[in-house]
């Protein structure tokens, strides 16, 4: 079983950039599907961004595309989300989860399927 631990989160003005982590302990994250997700203030949690194992495939919501970036350092295992042209409205706490290969694009979009979850980090944006 992995366990994920993110990092990185804290308070930005509009417009800037944050770099959240997430590592992965107990056993390395090679293998499995990593994602983001958020949760702002009174909201569900929403999807954000997807990689696959091999780290050939990215996936984002639309909300986030051309904003925000995810990528994976499997030497170290960690992924990580870059967050750029930060909006208040991106205030939120952030998670990190695992889940096993995906086949489809829909799929990686789903929360059920990541069954590995980390505690979140706050990001807060101020206008």
């Amino acid at each position: 079983q992995v366990q994920l631990v993110e990092s990185g989160g804290g308070t930005v003005q509009a417009g800037g950039s944050l770099r959240l982590s997430c590592e992965a302990s107990g056993r390395t994250s090679r293998s499995y599907t990593m994602a983001w997700f958020r949760r702002a203030p009174g909201k569900e949690r929403v999807f954000l961004a997807a990689i696959n194992p091999p780290a050939t495939r990215t996936y984002y919501a639309d909300s986030v595309k051309g904003r925000f970036t995810i990528s994976r350092d499997d030497a170290k295992n960690t992924v990580y989300l870059q967050l750029d042209t930060l909006r208040p409205e991106d205030t939120a706490v952030y998670y990190c989860a695992a889940g096993p290969p995906l086949a489809s694009q829909r799929a990686h979009y789903s929360s059920p399927n990541y069954r590995t979850w980390g505690q979140g980090t706050q990001v807060t944006v101020s206008s």
